[in-house]
């Protein structure tokens, strides 16, 4: 297995941010979900060695209120659009002028802004993400301010239950988490626009969380989709995952 570097960088509003990497050549950027962080989306079930084995140098940061990230409590932390920003700031932080960009869920939501506010990768990756997704982030945002809410006292069966013990498997700051879901916003739909670059869709076969995929795929200018099994949980879980992202990198 090979070995995963941990680094730390500190933003530009002072918070500090970590990120981990793997591999040697040319890089890519990939973002994990809410309430992960890159070990769980990336690096624990295989995905990441899987992509640098083609040759990439895989770079994956911890959003701030997640995983090695600092996880302050001042609302000023959370300004809108900020994830996108960490993103563009690491990128120039480590001098990269041909990258490639993707994530999953949250990390594909911000892929998107990061792309529609100008970031230009060769290739881009929107994991787990429908359009539905991207034009009603605002439902996803309230389900999981109220996953906060009743953290303490959802029953199983409770339609918040499954999240609640994924959160607590992370071991989530919950205040900081709740900040960062304050400042989410719908995405511009003209963002879909700049996608110019070949684009791969890729969802798991039972997973409508955040809408549909093939609408998505549908809705870029160059996208190609993969299934690959799983729900919107046990997706990232699947070794299918990184193959796809692997195969369509590499091609």
């Amino acid at each position: 297995m090979s070995t995963v570097a941990t680094h730390h960088r500190t933003a530009s509003d002072g918070v500090d941010l970590a990120w981990r990497e793997v591999g040697q050549g040319r890089a890519v950027i990939l973002l994990h979900g809410l309430f992960s962080d890159a070990h769980m989306n990336w690096i624990k079930f295989g995905h990441a060695e899987r992509i640098a084995a083609e040759g990439f140098r895989v770079i994956m940061p911890d959003h701030r209120a997640h995983g090695l990230s600092s996880k302050p409590h001042d609302p000023a932390a959370y300004g809108p659009g900020v994830l996108a920003r960490d993103v563009e700031e690491l990128i120039a932080h480590l001098a990269l002028t041909d990258f490639d960009l993707g994530g999953f869920s949250l990390g594909a939501r911000t892929t998107v802004q990061a792309i529609g506010e100008g970031l230009r990768p060769r290739r881009a990756i929107l994991a787990g993400m429908g359009l539905q997704g991207l034009q009603n982030w605002q439902r996803r945002k309230t389900f999981f301010l109220e996953v906060i809410e009743r953290f303490d006292s959802a029953a199983h069966g409770d339609p918040h239950w499954l999240a609640i013990q994924f959160m607590k498997s992370q071991k989530v700051d919950r205040e900081a988490a709740r900040l960062l879901l304050d400042s989410f916003a719908d995405v511009f739909m003209d963002w879909l626009g700049a996608f110019a670059m070949p684009t791969l869709v890729v969802c798991g076969d039972k997973d409508q969380d955040n809408g549909s995929p093939e609408e998505l795929a549908a809705a870029l200018p160059d996208a190609r989709l993969e299934r690959v099994p799983g729900t919107h949980m046990s997706s990232v879980t699947e070794p299918a995952l990184g193959e796809a992202i692997a195969r369509f990198l590499a091609s």
